[in-house]
């Protein structure tokens, strides 16, 4: 199996930001969409930005549209997240997964699997 490896996480207050990294091993990694995720406590699992593999095609929730971009260095086979003017929602773990291409922002993930996830956490 692709390891997918989080990171980047932490205790940030309100308005701050973080960058978090994906890194996946293996050649895999770079021919598919990539996806991050965040689960909060009492919460279902939701997609919060996607990203295709070439990178010019990309989808964020409503919730974070306009503070957190998503991009990729496929060289390195890792996905970022620029998360700006972090809000005490932020708050979760987030985790990242392969997307189909074709169905990048529907959340469907190729990888039957999660990593550890990295926490983030906003305080008010």
């Amino acid at each position: 199996q692709v390891q997918l490896v989080e990171s980047g996480g932490g205790l940030v207050q309100t308005g701050g930001s973080l960058r978090l990294s994906c890194a996946a091993s293996g050649r895999t990694f770079s021919s598919y969409a990539m996806g991050w995720f965040r689960q909060a406590p009492g919460k279902e699992r939701e997609l919060v930005a996607a990203i295709s593999w070439s990178g010019n095609s990309t989808y964020y929730a409503d919730s974070v549209k306009g503070r957190f971009t998503i991009s990729r260095d496929n060289a390195k086979n890792t996905v970022y997240l620029q998360m700006n003017s972090l809000k005490p929602e932020d708050t979760a773990v987030y985790y990242c997964n392969a997307e189909p291409e074709e169905l990048i922002g529907t959340g469907t993930i190729l990888y039957d699997y999660w990593g550890q996830g990295t926490q983030v956490t906003v305080s008010s």
